[in-house]
């Protein structure tokens, strides 16, 4: 008999092997396999008598906790649909989102609440609001999780009868488009993404994970489970901050973290005592995403911490890997500075990854040829599609291939290097930021008439929005005025960091506006750096 492909299978084997051993350390709570395993099947159990059940969508808007991790493994159990909430928008990106995808329960970090209260009324298909602290009561229209937890069964309920190619999971992703999409991952796409994490990344009984990205966020790159499988133990902490993150290391004795180029360049400006750093585990593994790395990022902090630097590339609609970029043995010899530099590189595709990379035409380019083209992906980790937009979802899977709009070269020893974006995507810190959502904002002001927001490079956040825009004749307004209103109506990190005014934004014999030559002018200025 076939068994489909279900991710709660990770947790059930860490119970078998590991009942005993330490799971997670979250703040002051630390929970064996066996706890952590009771408190799953609770999980279920509650949803189960709230009538939640398979194919119902659970929302959840937290920063980095073990809830989390509740909720990634006690879904699939149920066969609900999980749909982590990126905790930074603000309350009218939430109504769109719940509405667009039918949440039909939403659990709600103590202390985020707030985001929620202005939108309550308005959500259609919410029946359930929970909210999610170490309190064991709430006010309504409030259910305390940890009330209903303490009342639930902590038996197994009996696993939902699923297709491995159901949706397990909504992500929503910014695009070029103003309102985020939902991008739907199977069982098995998460299933074979783990264990590809697995053999990348030779994760094992006695690795220490430290979840430094958010968990909202591909699932936290796709981790949780493979860690979970192998018998790892997680290290959560809520928000990364430099300190906290050392002190947590050294203590926790972690061997392996994900973390975006943005963190390791803060954790490489943290100030470190020689005992601080001889204080740190050695050997740890780190893997990075979101954007290429500097060749300086990784030499540094693989010369001041010793650890061992992974690029990984991939997107969220790809769950979230498609190529890995490491040494192989055949480059052992070969001076550091050239090993350095594949290390930069995007890499080569994991196992069961086709990737190309092919020119307007759907030509593949020639390796070693300089040759730019768009990278496409076919694999058992592309995404179902997008959640109700089978139009969007057609714009971007075309005879079986996704189009990652990502522009790259290729080279002889099968490594992709990503070398531009062929959507105005702007990526600040890993977050995905949509500049056509900004322009529209601005737009919204009364003394805008045109506006063009474009990526800045930064030194902290690798990129950040930048906006030129043209006021109307005979009205002013400052910088300050345009950043504080955006401010007020967007998350802040979609927020332009600097605004510059111009008479009239360069435009094609079409009439469309020139984003190539207004991006050449910020990015060749770096005297113009934004900080």
């Amino acid at each position: 008999m076939i068994v489909p492909l279900n991710e709660y299978d990770f947790l059930k084997r860490g119970l078998v092997t590991h009942a005993s051993k330490e799971a997670i350390v979250c703040g002051d709570t630390r929970l064996t396999y066996g706890q952590f395993g009771e408190r799953v099947n609770k999980w279920a159990n509650a949803m189960k008598a709230l009538g939640i059940g398979k194919g119902d969508r659970v929302a959840m808007l937290s920063q980095n906790c073990h809830r989390i991790l509740e909720a990634f493994f006690g879904t699939p159990l149920l066969g609900s649909i999980l749909v982590p909430l990126n905790f930074r928008l603000v309350p009218d990106d939430f109504e769109y989102i719940l509405n667009q995808a039918g949440a039909k329960i939403i659990i709600v970090e103590e202390g985020l609440s707030h985001l929620l209260d202005p939108i309550r009324e308005r959500l259609t298909e919410t029946r359930h609001f929970m909210l999610a602290s170490d309190a064991h009561d709430s006010e309504a229209p409030w259910l305390s999780y940890e009330a209903l937890l303490a009342e639930a069964s902590a038996e197994p309920p009996a696993p939902a009868q699923i297709d491995e190619n159901e949706t397990s999971a909504l992500l929503y992703t910014s695009g070029t488009t103003g309102r985020p999409k939902g991008v739907m991952l199977t069982h098995r796409n998460l299933y074979l993404n783990a264990m590809n994490s697995i053999c990348e990344f030779g994760i094992h009984e006695r690795d220490i994970y430290l979840h430094t990205l958010a968990q909202f966020h591909c699932n936290g790159w796709g981790i949780p489970y493979a860690v979970t499988g192998m018998g790892g133990t997680h290290v959560i902490i809520k928000k990364f901050e430099p300190a906290a993150f050392f002190d947590l290391v050294a203590r926790e004795r972690v061997t392996f973290a994900c973390m975006p180029p943005t963190m390791i360049n803060m954790a490489l400006n943290h100030e470190l005592s020689t005992d601080q750093i001889a204080a740190l585990p050695t050997g740890m593994r780190v893997g990075t995403a979101g954007s290429a790395p500097p060749m300086a990022t990784i030499q540094g902090a693989q010369e001041r911490f010793g650890w061992k630097v992974i690029q990984i590339y991939g997107l969220t609609e790809t769950s979230p890997f498609l190529t890995v970029s490491k040494v192989k043995p055949s480059m052992d010899y070969w001076p550091d500075q050239e090993k350095l530099r594949f290390q930069t590189k995007t890499g080569y595709p994991m196992i069961g990854v086709d990737v190309r990379v092919v020119d307007d035409s759907g030509i593949d380019v020639k390796p070693d040829s300089g040759e730019v083209g768009e990278v496409i992906a076919r694999a058992n980790v592309v995404m179902s599609g997008y959640w109700r937009q089978p139009e969007a979802t057609d714009a971007v899977i075309v005879d079986g291939w996704f189009h990652s709009g990502d522009m790259a070269m290729l080279d002889s020893e099968g490594f992709i290097e990503v070398c531009d974006r062929k959507k105005d995507l702007i990526i600040s810190g890993g977050e995905n930021i949509s500049s056509i959502e900004v322009e529209g904002f601005l737009y919204k002001h009364p003394a805008v008439l045109e506006a063009a927001v474009i990526a800045a490079p930064d030194e902290r956040w690798g990129e950040v929005p930048y906006a030129i825009v043209v006021l109307k004749a005979g009205v002013a307004a400052s910088e300050l005025e345009l950043v504080e209103f955006c401010r007020a109506g967007l998350a802040h990190y979609k927020c332009p960091k600097r605004i510059e005014f111009m008479d009239a934004l360069p435009r094609t014999a079409t009439g469309k506006i020139q984003k190539n030559v207004l991006r050449a002018r910020v990015w060749e200025g770096r005297d113009k750096r934004v900080n």
